[in-house]
């Protein structure tokens, strides 16, 4: 999405797979719920609310076992060892580059927009001693070719250039890395081949229902923006305003190739519902995908892609590790959220190295 989110001090609320979720209808939560330190810890106790700390709850996975620190730093930039380009239809081209260890466990980003594109801030999430990281820009944006077409561009073409892409590379299976639109592909990909993923790290979660698309560009967000929400919904006639992603869909124009890109593509998605067959598909398939390990990561003021659907896919998926960053908005670049995607990264490297966290 396009809207970036704000900065704070990072501080991460933690829900394990392990524990059992609170009731919503009742303010006596579970004892074994995750919680809040220091001065909120005490306001919370003190308005009855029964917040344990983290030295309370222990480890309920691994009681005894001394669970390693990891590292929540970004990795120095580095350059790509190969690059190309990919045809994988009579009309597009997509653009891919390989950096880290050739021998090293692979991962594929996908980045957000749609149409965003990648840069070369994604490559350092990831430990290059250890991963062989693949980036690549989807259709029509980024270095892709050609620039900003709309045809044959839809969610599922995406999802087939992506396993194009694996073979192209002869990659057994990978390890899968998304946020915003790239958290709707890459579930999206990994219920379509659940057998070709290692493991999974969404960020700023977006399933692109109608109840999301409606908060962001419907009015939803006006109510925290009203200054920048009141000139763009002004452009259009008022008999027009009654859906403004079809109204912009006709009037879309930019002077930067880039933004131009990233404006047409995305309205593209959205005016078509992202292409999927209703609007809870992807909730509705987690089946596929509920036995890989994974983590979500959620900014608590994310305007783009609220958390009531980070909240959504944690209770269809209550087997992934669900993060919530309570200062934080949409970006993966504010300091909590990029140290929660090093450390879920970290996490499922140890993972592949030790058999365990």
């Amino acid at each position: 999405m396009m809207l970036r989110g704000l900065a704070f001090n990072p501080k991460i609320l933690h829900f394990s797979p392990s524990l059992p979720l609170f009731s919503l209808n009742s303010t006596s939560f579970s004892s074994r719920l995750p919680s809040f330190s220091g001065r909120k810890n005490s306001i919370l106790q003190a308005q009855g609310l029964g917040f344990k700390s983290e030295d309370q709850l222990g480890t309920t996975m691994d009681l005894g076992k001394e669970v390693p620190e990891l590292n929540r730093n970004l990795y120095p930039p580095i350059e790509p060892y190969s690059s190309g380009f990919l045809k994988v239809s009579d009309l597009h081209s997509i653009y891919w580059e390989q950096s880290g260890n050739p021998n090293g466990h692979p991962v594929v980003f996908i980045h957000g927009g749609p149409g965003g594109g990648t840069s070369p801030s994604n490559r350092t999430f990831f430990d290059p001693d250890f991963y062989r990281i693949i980036l690549f820009d989807q259709r029509g944006a980024g270095k892709s070719t050609p620039h900003a077409c709309l045809v044959d561009n839809t969610t599922w073409d995406l999802v087939n250039d992506i396993e194009k892409l694996r073979e192209h590379l002869e990659i057994p299976e990978w390890q899968v890395f998304g946020g915003s639109w790239g958290s709707t592909l890459a579930l999206a990909y990994s219920q379509s081949h659940p057998d070709k993923v290692t493991g999974m790290v969404l960020r700023g979660i977006f399933l692109l229902r109608k109840k999301e698309l409606d908060w962001f560009y419907e009015g939803g967000a006006a109510a925290i923006y009203p200054d920048a929400w009141e000139p763009f919904r002004d452009l259009i006639p008022e008999n027009e305003r009654d859906c403004l992603i079809d109204a912009y869909h006709k009037r879309l124009n930019s002077d930067d190739m880039e933004t131009q890109a990233f404006a047409r593509i995305e309205n593209h998605y959205f005016v078509n519902k992202g292409f999927f067959p209703s609007d809870s598909f992807l909730l509705d398939n987690i089946e596929k995908i509920r036995h890989i390990n994974a983590t979500i990561v959620q900014g608590r003021y994310d305007m783009c892609c609220p958390i009531m659907t980070a909240w959504d896919l944690h209770k269809a998926w209550p087997e992934a590790d669900f993060k919530i960053v309570p200062d934080a908005g949409h970006s993966a670049n504010e300091p909590g959220i990029a140290a929660e995607l090093v450390a879920a990264n970290e996490k499922l490297k140890n993972i592949i190295k030790n058999g365990g966290p």
